[in-house]
């Protein structure tokens, strides 16, 4: 009888829960592969959009205290950044503790699965879908968002990043200063927008060559600086360009996500959100679809200046306290600004 007790008494604790495993998260998926990805529906559905992640969205893991959303740009190769983003996860020692996300937003071109949103390229604008027109594709981020801050599922959280590279980093800096959710999620929001075209400007003033440093200007090319000239000046018709006021390079006849938010909202909204420019040292050339044309010329000469006078506009003129940090090195490429260590260090904030 003892005997039979004891036997019985054996496998009820071998049955019993853990509670050691059970804290314990399983292991990150790691494979830009379908097997790391799932679908986002999109305002109530049935339109869905593909993420790559690291552990699933929907379900409960306390070891989650980061998480970083990775925007791919204009080759909308998503399995890239993702890449990126494990990449940088690992050499911070945050593979198990952080939690990478990297959106695709597929074309018409691509190959869709049922109901899967197709995005022409006002995605990098928050506009809406040509085959879902009542979502826009920052509804997309903003369901993201919505999920990963769900305290029953990731109650240790502390911190989002939202960023973005090249086309990457206009959909960061558009959506920083209009996301709807930044104020109510419950969880802090940070923006780091890495090496784009183009920026978005409230006003009709725009930069003149004092306001980037002379190592932003692209070889060979150096603007004449004029002593006591201001570093911007007012555009007024555009002298010939007539879009460089115009959404996105402007606040002009904004449309789809940012139409129903005043000029004065963004305004306040952009001064206001923490935001960093991640900019390559040597991204100072025409290449990998540069935008030259008049509305992002206006902007300044190379991707550097542009983020650099951008900046500075925010900072002076909008009372901002917009950080700009310079990747040593690294030109207009993801991985080497992702996997630098100024960006680990915001990418991963403590």
């Amino acid at each position: 009888m003892i005997r039979r007790l004891s036997t019985l008494l054996v496998l009820v604790l071998l049955a019993a829960p853990d509670p050691a495993a059970a804290q314990r998260a399983a292991a990150p998926c790691l494979s830009a592969t379908a097997a790391c990805t799932e679908f986002v529906t999109v305002g109530g559905g049935p339109g869905r959009s593909l993420v790559y992640r690291s552990y699933p969205l929907d379900q409960r893991n306390q070891a989650i205290t980061n998480v970083v959303i990775i925007v791919h740009g204009a080759s909308r190769d998503p399995d890239n950044y993702f890449r990126s983003g494990l990449a940088a996860a690992f050499l911070a020692g945050k593979l198990e503790s952080a939690l990478v996300i990297a959106p695709r937003m597929a074309s018409g071109s691509d190959s869709l699965a049922p109901n899967e949103i197709s995005w022409n390229n006002t995605w990098r604008s928050g506009g809406a879908s040509p085959t879902h027109p009542a979502v826009t594709s920052f509804d997309f981020l903003d369901e993201i968002l919505r999920k990963v801050a769900r305290k029953e599922l990731f109650p240790n959280l502390k911190a989002i990043v939202v960023t973005g590279h090249s086309a990457g980093g206009q959909v960061t800096n558009r959506y920083g200063m209009s996301s709807k959710l930044h104020d109510s999620l419950g969880i802090p929001v940070s923006y780091i927008v890495s090496n784009p075209s183009s920026y978005a400007y409230p006003t009709n003033e725009r930069p003149n060559a004092g306001a980037w440093p002379l190592t932003a200007n692209a070889p060979g090319f150096i603007l004449d600086v004029v002593a006591d000239a201001p570093a911007f000046v007012t555009m007024g018709d555009g002298s010939g360009c007539a879009n460089y006021d115009q959404w996105p390079y402007g606040f002009q006849n904004r449309s789809g996500y940012t139409a129903s938010l005043t000029d004065e909202q963004l305004k306040r909204q952009l001064a206001a959100r923490p935001t960093t420019y991640l900019l390559g040292q040597n991204d100072i050339l025409p290449l990998s679809g540069f935008d030259s044309s008049c509305g992002a010329m206006a902007q300044g000469p190379t991707r550097q200046a542009r983020g650099q006078a951008y900046a500075k506009y925010v900072n002076e003129k909008l009372g901002a306290k917009h950080q700009v940090v310079v990747v040593t090195g690294c030109g207009h490429n993801g991985r080497c600004m992702y996997t630098s260590e100024p960006a680990l260090r915001l990418l991963f904030p403590q």
